[in-house]
This record gives structure tokens, C-alpha cells and sequence, in this order.
């Protein structure tokens, strides 16, 4: 059966769409169709979007987001391959689960509602729910990305990733994966293949949880494997070596 030649490319939290312009070039040389959109209240320029808010953001949450990448890909001529990264890798999971994908790839990708997550992570990402602040949306300080984002790369590589990446985020999308019932994923049901992705390095969401993730889904008709690449943070898909993960990627997915 021929492989589908689309690509769909879908940001996490904390960052948007233009973390992914290396990796559409990437697969667009390789003969793909490649769509990277925004997610809701997050369209533009980083720089700018720190400086001045995107007026929809807070008003954006986890459904929102499944909601516009689901109107997209019905406009799509067939069912892309799904690759999302971190929040987004929750998103691919959830569009899987929809039938909308012809496969798809959790990268350093955040959990379910029905799989509980480390301490470790609560720790980290705890101040993007804003539980406990007076502000309308999350910010990360520069000492929060360098943690949890870019604690593989050098001092000097960190203050460029921050200046050219980090985006303000809604406190809605991360309340609505823990909190909403519409998180949870039907682990029995059969779907299309899934490939997770780790960095072994990473802050947010350690690689154990990636593997327990993976070993939730139950279905022994449907295809699930694991990749960890050792030395990576979250920040995987953006720090020196990214190319070596898009290409164990591709070949997952074109020698099935």
C-alpha cells in the first residue's frame, strides 16, 4: 500500500509553529507535503508575541487546539502522518485515536489524563497551570526554558533558543489535559501505528514515561514502538543532531 506523502507537523506548549521551519525544508527535500499550523492564539512572530499577546490565547485550550488540527486535516486529499512534540504529542495521540492519522509520532509527548506522570514533571511544568498566580497566562522565564527546554545545549546556545522559540501559552491547555475527560485515550482501541519518541535527557517528560505511555495501549493488532535517544532534552527537535530524529522518523514510517 503506498505510503501517504503528507506530513503534518504540530507544536507543543511553549513554543509554536516556527519551531518547526528546519523540519518542514527538511521533509519538503525528501518529496512531502508538509503543513506546520499554529495552534490557536499563537500565530506569528516570537519576538512579537512576547512583546504584545495574541488576543485569542487565554482563550485557547487543549480541545481547541484537536478541534483546528482536526478541521485542517479533513481538508487534507489523504490521512497524514501525525508528528507532534510534547503537549502536541498528547494531540497525536487524541488524533490517532479519531482515525485522522495514517500514523503517528509522540515526541517527548505529555501523557494522557489516565496515565498519572512523575513527580519530576509535575514539578516542572506545575507553573503553566497558573494555579497559583494572579497572571492571565503563563510566561517561562528564561531560567525556566533553560531547565526544561535547552539543559543539553551550551550556555551560550540557550539565550539564541529563548530569544528565537519561547512564546507566552494559555493556562487552558495544560488545565484541559489534566483536568477535562476528553484527555483520556482509549488504550483497548485499535489504531493506526505509533511510534514514541524520548530524549533521554529530558526535564519535562523523562523517558520512563515515555515507555509507560507506550505500554498503556493494549491493542496486539496495532503497532507501537519506542525510540529513546539518549543525551536529548526536551528540546530534541531543535538542538544539534535533530536531523538524525527526523530521519529515524521517516524510516519508521516508510518501512512498515
Amino acid at each position: 500500500m503506498a505510503k501517504s506523502k503528507t506530513i503534518v507537523l504540530i507544536h507543543g506548549n511553549f513554543v509554536n509553529n516556527t519551531s518547526w521551519a528546519e523540519w518542514k525544508r527538511y521533509y519538503e527535500q525528501k518529496g512531502y507535503r508538509v503543513y506546520t499550523p499554529a495552534n490557536p492564539g499563537h500565530e506569528g512572530n516570537p519576538a512579537e508575541l512576547r512583546a504584545k499577546v495574541h488576543p485569542d490565547l487565554i482563550k485557547t485550550g487543549f480541545i481547541d487546539i484537536i478541534d483546528n488540527l482536526s478541521q485542517l486535516i479533513d481538508t487534507l486529499p489523504e490521512k497524514p502522518l501525525i508528528i507532534g512534540h510534547s503537549m502536541a504529542g498528547m494531540a497525536t495521540l487524541k488524533l490517532v485515536e479519531m482515525g485522522k492519522a495514517a500514523a503517528g509520532v509522540s515526541i517527548d509527548g505529555a501523557p494522557p489524563k489516565n496515565v498519572f506522570p512523575p513527580f519530576q514533571t509535575l514539578k516542572t511544568v506545575l507553573p503553566a497551570f497558573g494555579f497559583f498566580s494572579f497572571n492571565t497566562y503563563f510566561m517561562g522565564s528564561r531560567k525556566w526554558y533553560d531547565y526544561a527546554f535547552f539543559n543539553t545545549i551550551p550556555d551560550t546556545e540557550k539565550e539564541k533558543a529563548f530569544e528565537k522559540l519561547a512564546v507566552p501559552e494559555s493556562y487552558k491547555v495544560s488545565r484541559q489535559l489534566v483536568l477535562n475527560s476528553f484527555s483520556n485515550i482509549d488504550f483497548k482501541k485499535p489504531h493506526a501505528p505509533i511510534l514514541f519518541v524520548g530524549g533521554g535527557s529530558d526535564h519535562i517528560f523523562p523517558p520512563n514515561l515515555t515507555q509507560t505511555i507506550a505500554d498503556s495501549y493494549k491493542d496486539t493488532t496495532s503497532r507501537v514502538d519506542v525510540k529513546i535517544f539518549e543525551g536529548k532534552s526536551h528540546f530534541i527537535c531543535g538542538e544539534p543532531g535533530w536531523e538524525k530524529v527526523a530521519d529515524y522518523i521517516l524510516d519508521w514510517y516508510e518501512n512498515q
